[in-house]
């Protein structure tokens, strides 16, 4: 004998009655991963330097002379932006970083080279120190303490060359005091008025920078040091709102919060806090994760991936910066 059924015992509300069909989760899916919202993390290498790493798998660092086709195949995928990094050999680095105000150095023949390749495709250029000193610090050191205001100096100089070569944006990541006034006074008055800022307002001293300081060549100049002095404190949250806010107030365009997955209740707050653009950064640590786990079998590299980038997307990021950006365009063209 079949037992009747206790009606009012039974949820009227099932929520699962949205999740039976693709297109039905499709159509009231909240957050959306699109080719426009990756900046493509590229790293560009001196000749001498070799064109993988140990601790990246799947990274290629590209010599200048391969950058036309790499940067027109990756706008022909639908990215929009790159995001520009540089690697040379420890004999070119010095305590002062000169070679970060050399036009003719790497990180210049690159801007220029992506910029006539692609005119199209944005050029958001890295300034700090760290791959061009010995000490392998984002900052000038004297004594054994960072010299913040010395530093502003440099910076000022590098950011208005790398306009000057045809950069879009301006990225600090040294994490020094003051440098978004400093860096914003300078491209004004050289008449880079439309030269954006996006700072790295909220950059933690994190252990997951450590495969890109291979790939940058800076973990041997580093060694056992540290950059806690400088970089924020990974317990610290109501800091960051004070970093952005100051930021802002310097005349920051755009916030970059870094690490990313790490710290998505950042990008939470930082996206509440402020309508400017907020861009998470898929760090080189997140990534090496996800291809060293892929590797040994314990998930699918693909699935892991496109979970990874929307989530930063759901916690307010209006794009995000990601050394994947390829593999996730890809991955996003063969699902259309």
């Amino acid at each position: 004998m079949t037992t009747p059924l206790n009606i009012a015992a039974f949820p009227q509300a099932r929520l699962s009655r949205l999740r039976q069909q693709d297109w039905l989760r499709d159509l009231i899916q909240e957050h959306h991963v699109q080719v426009h919202d990756l900046i493509w993390s590229i790293i560009v290498r001196d000749t001498s330097l070799p064109a993988t790493i140990n601790t990246m798998p799947g990274l290629i660092r590209y010599t200048v002379e391969e950058l036309p086709k790499v940067i027109t195949d990756a706008h022909n995928l639908g990215i929009k932006a790159i995001a520009l990094f540089t690697a040379i050999p420890f004999a070119q680095k010095c305590n002062q970083a000169k070679l970060i105000l050399d036009d003719q150095s790497l990180l210049y023949q690159a801007i220029r080279t992506i910029k006539a390749a692609c005119p199209d495709m944005g050029v958001i250029s890295d300034v700090a120190l760290d791959p061009f000193t010995a000490h392998g610090q984002d900052c000038l050191i004297s004594d054994g303490r960072v010299q913040n205001d010395a530093t502003l100096a440099v910076l000022a100089q590098a950011a208005v060359l790398q306009a000057k070569s045809g950069a879009d944006i301006i990225a600090p990541s040294d994490m020094m005091d003051g440098r978004v006034k400093v860096i914003r006074s300078a491209l004004d008055e050289h008449g880079y008025i439309n030269t954006a800022i996006a700072a790295y307002s909220a950059k933690y001293a994190s252990s997951f920078y450590s495969p890109y300081r291979d790939a940058v060549n800076t973990n041997a100049c580093l060694g056992r040091a540290d950059k806690k002095t400088y970089q924020m404190n990974p317990g610290n949250g109501r800091e960051a709102e004070h970093e952005v806010m100051a930021d802002l107030a310097e005349g920051s365009d755009i916030i970059i919060i870094k690490p990313g997955l790490s710290y998505l209740d950042i990008v939470k707050r930082i996206s509440q806090l402020t309508p400017a653009p907020v861009i998470s950064f898929q760090v080189s640590g997140e990534y090496s994760m996800l291809k060293f786990a892929a590797a040994n079998g314990a998930l699918n590299y693909e699935q892991a991936l496109m979970e990874q980038l929307i989530s930063f997307k759901r916690a307010g990021a209006r794009a995000v910066i990601t050394y994947a950006a390829l593999d996730a365009a890809q991955i996003m063209r063969s699902q259309q």
